[in-house]
């Protein structure tokens, strides 16, 4: 398993874990309210600076367990896989960021838009890297 498939993986389950932990907040944040919660700055910086932690420690850890990969360029296999997922990640994207207005076009809901496109913005990146995953496993 290469350091960028290793990679791949190490983000897909942070950003899972990441996902699992906002939506979980958000719930229990709404659960005294009868609507959904508002978008809370606190909770969407300790989500990011989680995120960047643990990709970081993630990361080290990946690269001290085998060195030698650690500075390995991408090579053409490499950029074409990280090509496709990310063209994977751009289809979700916009299709969730249309969902998420087209959900404001009938509730008026600010708060249900700002939740539903950053969750658009959560899921396109773990696709993303599930995508990555796939095809470094199917071979392209």
């Amino acid at each position: 398993m290469s350091f960028h498939e290793k990679s791949a993986w190490a983000m897909a389950v942070i950003l899972l874990a990441g996902l699992g932990w906002y939506v979980r907040t958000i719930a229990g944040m709404s659960a005294g309210m009868e609507q959904l919660a508002p978008p809370v700055l606190p909770v969407v910086i300790a989500y990011i600076v989680v995120i960047v932690i643990l990709s970081i420690v993630g990361h080290v850890l990946i690269a001290v367990a085998k060195p030698s990969e650690a500075d390995d360029m991408m090579d053409e296999r490499d950029k074409l896989i990280a090509a496709r997922a990310g063209n994977v990640s751009g289809v979700l994207l916009g299709v969730g960021v249309l969902a998420a207005l087209g959900a404001y076009l009938f509730t008026y809901d600010g708060n249900l838009l700002f939740h539903a496109a950053f969750l658009a913005l959560m899921v396109s990146q773990i696709a993303e890297y599930g995508a990555r995953i796939v095809y470094y496993r199917g071979g392209v």
